[in-house]
């Protein structure tokens, strides 16, 4: 079943630094999606998370977000339930493409086609990863410099697709891309097809789906929390000398992250950080 959204838009004054701020806060308090505008920024949260009685308190889901009790920024904010969301017109209206590191680029079907490398088509619908969002950027950075051809490859919370895309032109296969939301599920599909990819196999579900999988290389950009819970499933299907990319938490998190990854034989190796978001690559090592 498709899930129902609560969708915050906040218009704030001045719009920085409190636009950064806001989405750090919004992310501890399990917001898992943010559409930066003009006047400030749309936050995303599902209802079945936020308040799993069906009983929903919009301020009550805001009660710690210290940033809206400052007398430094004027914040304000409407919210509103969302059942279905026409993603592609407010990407439409948002949107414009991304280049990294001048091999990859992330472009919309009525953008004009890039002079890059890896060029990467996009439609979005309900789905998490375009390319903007920090995390994102940086996990493209991370694939754009690691060798994984012919690696066996799990992109898990795949969101839009991209990352288990630009594996696939980085030469990794087969690859898996999961997501627990219907819409990723069926956006990752679309995305792959409208890229001509021929060796990505998509799923909907979450870590259970993983119990007899093995894979080479595994990247997760999803949140903390999830993460926290899921480490050892993907240290368990992870082969020896194997990288796990994480990301989807803050700088402050990396010492607990890496904790429970050297509690399942994976250590830390690098990280890129992006406006106080981190991308970690770990090892997998006897």
């Amino acid at each position: 079943m498709t899930p129902i959204y609560l969708g915050y838009t906040f218009t704030i004054e001045p719009r920085d630094p409190a636009t950064e701020i806001i989405i750090a806060e919004l992310g501890y308090a399990g917001f898992e999606s943010f559409t930066e505008t003009t006047s400030g920024v749309i936050a995303y949260i599902q209802k079945e998370e936020a308040f799993p009685s069906g009983e929903v308190d919009f301020a009550a889901l805001l009660s710690d977000i210290q940033i809206l009790n400052s007398d430094e920024f004027n914040i304000i904010y409407t919210a509103e339930e969302i059942e279905q969301v026409n993603w592609n017109e407010e990407w439409e209206k948002n949107f414009e493409p991304i280049e990294v590191d001048g091999k990859c680029a992330v472009r919309a079907p009525f953008h004009e086609k890039t002079d890059v490398e890896f060029d990467i088509v996009i439609e979005p619908k309900m789905s998490f990863g375009t390319g903007h969002h920090e995390t994102t950027h940086m996990m493209i950075k991370h694939l754009l410099k690691l060798n994984v051809a012919s690696r066996k490859t799990l992109d898990m919370g795949c969101g839009t697709g991209v990352l288990a895309i630009l594996a696939e032109m980085r030469g990794a296969q087969p690859i898996d891309a999961i997501d627990i939301d219907n819409w990723c599920y069926l956006n990752t599909i679309e995305n792959v097809e409208r890229n001509n990819c021929k060796h990505i196999t998509t799923y909907e579900g979450e870590a259970s789906l993983l119990s007899d999988k093995n894979y080479e290389f595994i990247i997760a950009n999803i949140n903390r929390n999830i993460l926290l819970q899921d480490i050892g499933v993907y240290a368990s299907c992870l082969s020896e000398d194997g990288i796990l990319l994480l990301s989807g938490f803050y700088t402050e998190d990396i010492p607990l992250i890496s904790e429970k990854c050297n509690e399942h034989g994976l250590y830390f190796v690098s990280n890129y950080e992006r406006n106080n978001w981190v991308a970690c690559k770990f090892e997998k090592r006897g």
